[in-house]
């Protein structure tokens, strides 16, 4: 499913500043054309301020579909446009670079990726995880981390992609099931709790690439 005219984008700035990587814009489209998306200027609801855009910026973004299921793709401003109001031409996305999800039924796949948990100034720790989804996570810890049931924990996931970008993607969990393995070690399932959605895109896009390369074995 492509976007359409007067459909809502939400985005965030593919910036290297933390604070504004997670300020989440809207924007209706204004027009759509063969190569190009055209929008109003991007609006941050919370500010009332509205985000001036330069050629280059590139943009995590998603649109809602019917049952609210989310697409999302990443873009960038190619261009500007003048009409009643200056509109923002972006980079059309193509059929198979957007991800449908729907939040309630995210693709789970097996995956190793080291993971820094925060559970206090006192207890943080290295791990590994044992599966990872756009909703949760599943990790590998010693068996002597004073780990609990519902935990609030603060972490960080290293995940690999296909273009050899190693991305570094944020999340606040809950923990929500321990199993002791009979290693000696415990796996501790997490569901998330904050995580903002470029990053939540991230490990789903990460999903589509492990899944596809497993389908190829």
């Amino acid at each position: 499913m492509l976007p359409k005219v007067n459909q809502i984008l939400h985005m965030n700035i593919n910036s290297i500043d933390d604070e504004e990587a997670r300020i989440e814009y809207k924007s209706r489209i204004a027009d759509v054309t063969e190569n190009e998306l055209v929008i109003e200027i991007p609006l941050n609801e919370k500010t009332g301020k509205l985000k001036k855009l330069y050629q280059g910026d590139e943009l995590s973004t998603f649109f809602l579909g019917e049952g609210g299921v989310k697409y999302y793709f990443t873009t960038s401003v190619v261009g500007y446009r003048e009409d009643v109001i200056r509109l923002v031409e972006l980079r059309k996305p193509t059929l198979e670079s957007i991800t449908q999800i729907q939040r309630r039924n995210f693709l789970r796949v097996l995956a190793e990726l080291e993971i820094a948990v925060k559970m206090s100034d006192q207890i943080q720790f290295i791990g590994v995880t044992d599966d990872v989804s756009g909703g949760g996570i599943s990790f590998i810890c010693d068996g002597q981390v004073p780990i609990g049931m519902n935990a609030a924990i603060s972490c960080w996931i290293l995940a690999p992609f296909k273009n050899g970008n190693i991305e570094h993607i944020p999340f606040s969990g809950e923990i929500v099931r321990i199993k002791q393995l009979e290693s000696g070690k415990q796996l501790a399932m997490v569901k998330f709790v904050d995580i903002a959605d470029r990053e939540r895109q991230k490990l789903i896009r990460f999903c589509f690439e492990r899944q596809m390369d497993f389908r190829k074995r």
